[in-house]
């Protein structure tokens, strides 16, 4: 696998990724409080008070080579609308699972997220040649689980108690990947469908 670097900007028609840092923590504050995204209990979103060191955190995990965390701007207004990242980076095998995916309430459901995700994918299949992504989500969380079937990801198993929710709920993880082999379908069907956006 090619080395991940904090420099890695991905960028297209509708967003930019660039790379997580502090400059972005009160914007995402923001976006947090408007929605209260930190009170879903499906998935886990920072609350205002913990998102500091959230993003510190998130940093720790890229210096030591385990996450590359993105903040995921709109080109249309040039605004921070989430969060996301290349996390569990398995740089022997090479693999990687792309999660702790979050954004603001307005873009939900639009264009941003599958072209956040083609661009994701894209660069870790071609550009660090990884032979598997992976994506997970709690069994409950349909929404998620829709979104990540319709980018052409296959359900490899789940994990029963797999861990403990915010709230201290057992969760059972829905595991979820995309192959090499795969992307060749799945980046033309990913193509397709941003030609509605």
């Amino acid at each position: 696998m090619k080395k991940i670097t904090e420099w890695t900007t991905l960028e297209g028609k509708l967003v930019r990724l660039i790379p997580l840092s502090m400059d972005h923590y009160s914007e995402l504050h923001e976006l947090i409080e408007k929605d209260k995204l930190d009170e879903l209990w499906y998935t886990s979103v920072p609350s205002v008070t913990e998102l500091q060191r959230d993003i510190e955190h998130k940093l720790q995990l890229q210096q030591k080579g385990l996450m590359l965390p993105f903040s995921i701007i709109s080109k249309a207004n040039n605004r921070v609308v989430g969060i996301t990242t290349f996390m569990n980076i398995d740089s022997q095998t090479p693999r990687l699972e792309i999660g702790s995916t979050w954004y603001t309430k307005e873009v939900q459901r639009t264009g941003i997220n599958t072209e956040t995700k083609y661009l994701l994918l894209k660069y870790a299949l071609e550009d660090l040649q990884c032979i598997a992504v992976e994506f997970r989500t709690h069994i409950l969380n349909q929404t998620s689980r829709r979104a990540i079937e319709r980018l052409g990801a296959k359900l490899d198993g789940i994990l029963r108690n797999h861990r403990l929710t915010t709230t201290g709920q057992k969760r059972d993880t829905c595991v979820y990947s995309i192959t090499d082999y795969d992307w060749g379908s799945v980046k033309l069907h990913l193509e397709w469908l941003m030609k509605k956006y």
